[in-house]
Order: C-alpha cells, then structure tokens, then sequence
C-alpha cells in the first residue's frame, strides 16, 4: 500500500511538473557561429529563463541557414545586424544615410516577412581595417583607409601584407569594392587570405601591415589594434537588434517589453568586453551571461 501510494504521489508531481512546464512559452533562439552571437543568445536564454520562459538555443548556424530557419518558423528569435539584413538578405545595395535610416529600412523590409526587429542595442558590429601596435606606432599618419592608401602607393616595394578573412575577399560587396571605392594598390602580392581568427594572430606576430577585423571584437582591445577611420563610409552600418517572429511576439507581447532593456545595455565597450572574456580569457559563455546578468540588472516587467 506504501508503495503504490509513493507511486501514485510521484505521479502526480510528475503530471504537475509537466503541466506546469508545458505553462511556460517556448522560445527557440538562434545564433550564428562566431563568439558574439553565442554570448548574445546565451545571455537572452537566461533572462528569459529568469522571466518565466522555456528556451531553447540553437547555435554554430551560418548565415543563410540561420535566416531561412526563422522566416520558415524552426527559429523564433535571433539576433540580427542592420546591415546583414539589407545586403545579404533584402539585397539593397544602395547607401544609407544614418544608422538610423538603415534600421528603418530593414524593420519595413523584414516586416513583410513577417519578422519583427525589436528596439536596437547600442552596438554597431561593422567591418574595420586595423593596424598592429608596431605599425600604428611607426605610422602615426595612417589613422584612415585613404591614409593607408596613400602608404602603400608611395612603399609599393615593400609589399606591406594585408589580412582579410576569405568570405570578405569573395563576397560582392567585400574586398572588391572597397578596392574600387579607395582604390588601394592590393593584389596577390600583399594580399593574403585566412580564416577569420587567423587575422586577428597575424596582426598580433606582426606578420602583416593591416588586417580586416570587426568593431566590437575583444581582441582589439586586448593586441592593441588601431582601427582606421572608414573615411569614405564604405562598411555597412551593423546595429544589432532582436528579430522576433511576428506570431510568436503576438502570443507573447511582454518580449518587446522585456528584450528593450537588455537591447539598451550593449554598447560597443561592453560587447568587445563580453568578446574578450571568451575570446581572450576563454571563460565559458554561460558563465559570462551569468556574470553579465548579475552586475547589470535590468528592470522587471510586469506580465
């Protein structure tokens, strides 16, 4: 009699258990592979978590894979940047004036798509040309892309290396227009193509002159790179927002009330300081959200 009362009990709690988790809204987040949006899908599951909602993060996804999931309903928010959307999805070629403007754009474009963006974080994720510690410091007039320019037409001889990673060398709005746009001297003789993260080594060893890299990476901060001024406003705006599919925040209105806060903590500083602490002190994202969480406590929202 003991027992079968234990197990009817423990089924019971069970059942309760399994109503009450069934309760919770699922959302399922997407992120890309690269660090920035592993730490960004991580520290939103656990907000949500905290805020009543079962997550589900799905990471290592590329681009078109990531977006073709979320406007087929696999994925239901994702963190996504301006100019992402404008180029490599609506494919708009045209210069946007302002931030702002291009984030007005891709909010109509996505919104016929049924994918809502979300009130806008502080941080722009954008393309940069850098300069090792060495460089910047032997230099100090190369401080914009047309300066560099301007070095490397006058040191032709010295065949001064260029970094950049292989999928901006190939892609139509990468490395051949910024060519055009500065008309900088770089061909199979100073130009070398890699992986990414190698840029970020070679301009560590100074084993190059100039290396692209992206604006809110932690290790700008950590090998002293120099970023050059985009003089020409060539590289995309790359504002990052929550996009939310629209059925999914008509079933649950709060998110907007509840990512706008989190969205307005992220700044540049912050993000390359979130990178940095995966990137360069190979903490684990989980305990970086926590940590992050912990030290910024964002307002809570009433259901």
């Amino acid at each position: 009699m003991k027992r079968l009362i234990a197990i009817t009990l423990g089924a019971a709690l069970l059942c309760a258990g399994l109503v009450h988790a069934a309760e919770k809204p699922l959302i399922r987040i997407g992120a890309r592979v690269f660090t920035e949006q592993t730490i960004l899908a991580e520290i939103t599951a656990q907000y949500l978590r905290a805020n009543g909602y079962q997550v589900r993060v799905t990471g290592g996804l590329g681009s078109s894979l990531a977006r073709q999931a979320q406007e087929t309903g696999q994925l239901d928010l994702m963190w996504e940047y301006t100019g992402v959307s404008l180029v490599s999805y609506n494919h708009i070629d045209e210069r946007m004036p302002s931030p702002e403007a291009t984030y007005a754009r891709v909010k109509a474009l996505d919104a016929r798509k049924d994918l809502i963006w979300l009130t806008p974080s502080k941080f722009s994720n954008t393309y940069a040309l850098a300069l090792p510690k060495r460089v910047a410091q032997a230099y100090p007039q190369v401080r914009s892309i047309s300066a560099l320019k301007q070095v490397l037409d006058a040191e032709r001889k010295q065949r001064h290396l260029v970094a950049l990673d292989t999928e901006f060398a190939n892609r139509p709005d990468g490395l051949d227009g910024l060519r055009e746009l500065y008309q900088l001297p770089l061909d199979r003789s100073n130009l070398r193509q890699m992986d990414a993260g190698l840029v970020y080594t070679a301009l560590r060893n100074d084993q190059v002159f100039a290396g692209l890299v992206y604006t809110t990476d932690g290790r700008l901060n950590a090998f002293e790179l120099t970023l050059l001024e985009d003089d020409k406003h060539y590289f995309p705006d790359y504002t990052a927002a929550p996009v939310v599919r629209k059925a999914v925040l008509d079933a649950n209105p709060r998110l907007a009330q509840l990512l706008e806060p989190l969205a307005r903590q992220l700044d540049d500083q912050t993000m390359r300081e979130l990178n940095a602490k995966i990137d360069v002190e190979h903490q684990s994202p989980a305990r970086v959200a926590a940590a992050f969480l912990r030290d910024h406590p964002l307002s809570e929202v009433q259901p």
